[in-house]
């Protein structure tokens, strides 16, 4: 790996967001999966969670190849499951909704740990997330038209919470939200691709990389990567 892609990939976790997030709710549509998952590495998020309750739906979390290298995607069977680990995590959960508590998306404060509930193309939030929410928050329209593509709202939304923590500084970390385990096993894939998947098949654990990306292992590591 150059030093180049290594200093440009450890800024890229360096910058991650781990308590900013959104939950797609049986978003369907693999255009808007990919769209996603690409505006959510745009913007920092580290991860996405998604109620996907088939198998089929399952397989929406590899759209999107080149963003879904960077963005994991947590899936959860129902929602009760994936409201449970949110809250677990201290987010605010908010809903697209038009009610008469609903507020401009704008006027959140997106600084606090915040997941956004994006729903299914078809039918929307079900009520279910909707009662649990804790706000409802609504993207001004003046037009004929009453709702805007799934991927199109998340976009927006997304941005101003980029915006709001930008100006908060969160973007510009001395170190990374991430663990350091996790931090060199991706440096380790994104840099060295070939040597990870054969690390990977060996069931062998990946080494450490030093400052500039280069791995230090000794050489029974050596040894067992090189054996037939």
């Amino acid at each position: 790996m150059n030093l180049e892609r290594y200093q440009r990939i450890t800024s890229v976790l360096k910058s991650r967001q781990t308590d900013l997030t959104l939950c797609l709710e049986e978003v369907h549509k693999p255009n808007n999966v990919s769209a996603i998952i690409r505006t959510a590495d745009a913007t920092g998020v580290h991860k996405v969670h998604a109620v996907w309750p088939t198998e089929q739906m399952k397989t929406l979390a590899h759209t999107s190849a080149g963003a879904r290298n960077w963005v994991d995607v947590e899936t959860h069977k129902n929602i009760d499951d994936a409201f449970a680990v949110l809250k677990g995590q201290g987010m605010q959960i908010l809903a697209t909704n038009l009610s008469d508590t609903a507020v401009d998306f704008r006027e959140i404060d997106y600084t606090k740990p915040t997941a956004i509930i994006l729903g299914s193309e078809k039918t929307g939030i079900s009520k279910k997330a909707l009662a649990m929410a804790d706000h409802d928050i609504i993207i001004p329209m003046v037009g004929m038209v009453q709702s805007l593509n799934v991927s199109v709202a998340s976009a927006l939304i997304l941005y101003e919470a980029q915006r709001q923590r930008d100006l908060a500084g969160m973007y510009d970390r001395e170190e990374s939200a991430l663990p350091a385990e996790y931090i060199n096993n991706v440096l380790f894939e994104r840099g060295h691709p070939v040597l990870a998947r054969v690390a990977k098949r060996k069931k062998l654990p990946y080494p450490q990389l030093d400052g500039t990306g280069q791995i230090v292992a000794d050489e029974a590591w050596w040894a067992a990567m090189q054996a037939k």
